[in-house]
């Protein structure tokens, strides 16, 4: 059963239309992600599906009773309350389940109620338990700190928190109300990897359903397992994660291309005959053939090559716009060359970083290196004695606040370390992205930013160069502070592709770039014959780049080196988080053999005592006998009866404690 379906839905705005055509269907248990380059309508298909906006045309459908929790890319939670009443929100038919089972209990206490009310108490308490009734607590707890939150933060208003924290605070809010479709767009941001490799672990886990769309193509990999890329005009599904996309996708393109030269080489073929023999004698064969192929390309342009090779004439004269006029020779022929092929590829950058000049071979060494402000009295993080030979990429992480940018400022000079020393290489030229676009002014025009830079190249020049990076027509008159993020990000990207830097130090420069630029930029960077430092939360990126892997580890204040790729650092972690399970089973394993052993010998113990338990009452009961015998015949001395008579109690009350002994080890013996 399908969650949510939709047919040949579209939304404009005014007379602009921002996608139409688009089916799909959302089932239960799904795991999906939507791509597509920026300003496409991602978003906006997302408020549609749950419900915020209205399709301009086109139906659509829900399941009855489906329950969506939806976290919009900018969230805003306004609220007075605590994180932590904020989280118990989620739970509220949980809390009233709870406060109706306190009342049934306080009612069963009447006798005349206890039978009505027991047999209701006892169906609710089974339902309470079976959706986690007594552990929402512990969920909260385990939800909170896996998003980044410390517990002095669950208990904090919310409007204390940052921006980044109240996204967070009202993620794990959705969470919490176990949904049946959740409806994430950028869930990843403002996490750090701590962060977002526990919810891909979470969401893995999850019974529901997930749409989402996201530019973290890692946790794309980790978190679903079909891919709807969104394009300009088009939806298209593939099976699989985003690394099984890329496959697929590329393995399209190419089908494209062939089917594309191989019916054009037919389509002119066609034309060919019809020029040298349409005046000849087989003209009346030439006409028709013109008149076949006059109607094959005008299919073409109406359904595409693709289409019209797959389909029956039949259906391709029920869909396609195709007029009953006979065009000629010559227009025929500009048809056939106006084809073009359909790729269905986005605009993309058009990037180019070089390292002009050549840097020594040693590139940076730090020796007895702190990291921190000083008016903080300590240091953020001590590091090692680093080195960065000519070629290398260190990728710098680490959760948020531990000091990554921090430290990057002090690599550049522009505030001092605490303690110890930076050494630069020979010959640098330095190129820097700030995360913030801190080196974009405001007040300027795309044009003024570039010729800030390149004061040599003409206006001309300059607009093609942003033509680039994909700001066409008026936008290059746009001033900074009109940009999105995306755009601003590219606009750096532009900026410093224009320094000839031999380093890169470079602070999340895939922040707000759309997938299609992350690949671009991520194939220009694997290029770069410079030296390159990487601060970033992409773990796509930096496994595809670091030669080593610097992590700030804040509750130690030191940084540690790994020399290796992203995946062999996480193997190894992985490989120790193992190690470490596997001690602490091992632990428990000695202990329970331990306790296993104490039990074995406390029952060999308990066993030889009920052995000799048992051959003491037999002896006992025989002692017992024999004094019977005497009493039934006393002695003459009357001292003597009574001894005999005390002795008899005595022994009675031996054997009675013995039989009592007897009764508790024989039920522990015996028991599997």
């Amino acid at each position: 059963m399908s969650l949510i379906n939709t047919t040949g839905i579209s939304k404009s705005y005014g007379p602009e239309e921002l996608f139409s055509g688009i089916s799909l269907s959302i089932p239960q248990g799904a795991r999906i992600a939507i791509v597509g380059p920026n300003g496409i309508g991602k978003t906006t298909l997302l408020r549609i599906l749950t419900g915020l906006e209205e399709p301009s045309s086109g139906t659509l459908h829900r399941a009855r009773n489906l329950k969506i929790g939806y976290l919009p890319q900018e969230a805003v939670l306004d609220a007075q309350h605590s994180l932590w009443e904020e989280c118990l929100k989620a739970v509220s038919d949980l809390r009233a389940q709870e406060a109706e089972l306190a009342r049934l209990e306080a009612a069963m206490s009447d006798p005349q109620q206890f039978e009505v009310v027991a047999e209701r108490y006892g169906r609710l308490q089974e339902t309470f338990e079976r959706r986690g009734g007594y552990t929402y607590d512990v969920r909260i707890r385990q939800t909170l700190s896996g998003l980044g939150f410390d517990e002095n933060d669950f208990h904090r208003p919310i409007p204390q928190l940052s921006g980044g924290q109240r996204t967070r605070a009202l993620l794990a809010r959705l969470l919490l109300s176990d949904p049946d479709l959740l409806v994430l767009d950028e869930p990843t941001n403002h996490l750090d990897i701590a962060a977002v490799e526990w919810l891909e672990g979470y969401l893995s886990q999850w019974d529901g359903a997930e749409l989402l769309v996201s530019h973290d193509r890692y946790f794309l990999d980790k978190v679903v397992n079909q891919v709807w890329e969104m394009g300009s005009g088009y939806m298209e599904s593939y099976r699989g994660n985003y690394s099984d996309y890329l496959q697929q996708r590329q393995q399209r393109w190419e089908r494209r291309q062939q089917i594309y030269e191989a019916e054009m080489e037919r389509l002119e073929k066609e034309l060919d005959y019809i020029k040298r023999n349409i005046a000849g004698q087989n003209t009346s064969q030439a006409k028709g053939k013109l008149r076949r192929l006059s109607r094959e390309v005008e299919a073409i342009q109406s359904l595409g090559f693709e289409a019209f090779q797959s389909k029956s004439w039949g259906e391709i004269s029920a869909q396609a716009d195709i007029s009953e006029h006979v065009m000629g020779v010559s227009d025929v022929e500009q048809r056939i060359h106006s084809l073009r092929p359909p790729s269905n590829r986005p605009p993309q950058l058009n990037l180019d970083l070089k390292a002009v000049s050549r840097s020594g071979d040693l590139v940076l060494r730090t020796k007895d290196l702190k990291i921190g402000y000083a008016d903080e009295g300590r240091p953020l993080f001590e590091a090692p004695d680093l080195v960065l030979q000519r070629g290398e990429c260190a990728a710098i992480i680490g959760p948020n606040g531990a000091g990554k940018t921090t430290f990057l400022k002090t690599l550049l000079g522009q505030m001092p370390p605490l303690g110890g020393e930076v050494i630069l290489g020979a010959s640098l030229h330095i190129g820097y992205f700030a995360q913030a676009h801190e080196g974009l002014r405001p007040e300027r025009t795309l044009v003024d930013e570039i010729e800030a830079v390149a004061p040599h190249l003409r206006i001309g020049e300059v607009r093609d160069y942003l033509a680039r990076f994909l700001f066409t027509g008026d936008d290059v008159f746009k001033h900074v502070s009109m940009l999105s993020g995306g755009e601003r990000g590219r606009l750096a990207l532009a900026k410093l592709s224009l320094t000839d830097a031999n380093l890169l130090l470079l602070d999340e420069p895939t922040n707000h770039l759309d997938i299609p630029s992350q690949e671009i930029l991520q194939q220009v960077l694997a290029e770069y014959q410079g030296t390159i430092l990487l601060v970033s939360h992409d773990r796509y990126l930096i496994d595809a780049l670091g030669t080593q892997i610097w992590e700030i580890q804040p509750n130690q204040a030191s940084l540690v080196v790994f020399e290796g790729s992203y995946s062999q650092f996480r193997a190894e972690k992985e490989a120790q988080q193992a190690a470490v399970q596997a001690a602490k089973r091992k632990k428990s394993e000695v202990k329970q053999r331990r306790s296993n052993g104490d039990s074995v010998r406390e029952a060999r113990r308990r066993r030889a005592r009920l052995e000799e338990v048992e051959r003491l009452i037999t002896s006992l009961e025989t002692h017992l006998e024999a004094l019977s015998r005497k009493l039934e015949d006393p002695p003459g001395e009357p001292g003597k009866v009574q001894n005999l008579g005390e002795e008899y109690v005595r022994v009675q009350a031996e054997i009675n404690a013995l039989l009592a002994e007897w009764e508790r080890l024989h039920g522990i013996v015996e028991q599997p």
